[in-house]
């Protein structure tokens, strides 16, 4: 099962990527980016921004590591349970998020490597 020092190990694979708080929880940005969050509160969980279709993809998967509650239904973000997601799919799921957030400049360097 991922933890939160998962999800930063996996994250700061990628360039620019610092830990941060938001909404007083744990967090992730690149290049002050907003991009993953811990939710402390309620039924906690992972906050990651996703593309609208992937989102809409994963809830209709009926995968139990995948939801929303209604506060994100209009998010671009999907919640992860960490107790449900391999981490294969986590590390996914974070580039996809990274690649999402990160300045041109950034991804242009990464990828160039």
């Amino acid at each position: 099962m991922p933890t939160w020092d998962d999800v930063v190990a996996i994250a700061k694979r990628f360039p620019e990527v610092e830990e941060t708080t938001s909404w007083q929880t744990p967090s992730l940005k690149v290049k002050g980016r907003f991009f993953a969050r811990l939710r402390t509160e309620a039924e906690g969980g992972l906050a990651i921004v996703c593309e609208p279709s992937e989102k809409a993809a994963l809830l209709a998967s009926a995968d139990p590591a995948f939801y929303t509650t209604p506060h994100y239904d209009r998010a671009a973000m999907i919640l992860v349970d960490l107790a449900r997601i391999d981490e294969q799919r986590l590390t996914e799921l974070i580039e996809d998020a990274w690649h999402r957030k990160a300045p041109i400049r950034v991804r242009r360097a990464y990828e160039a490597r």
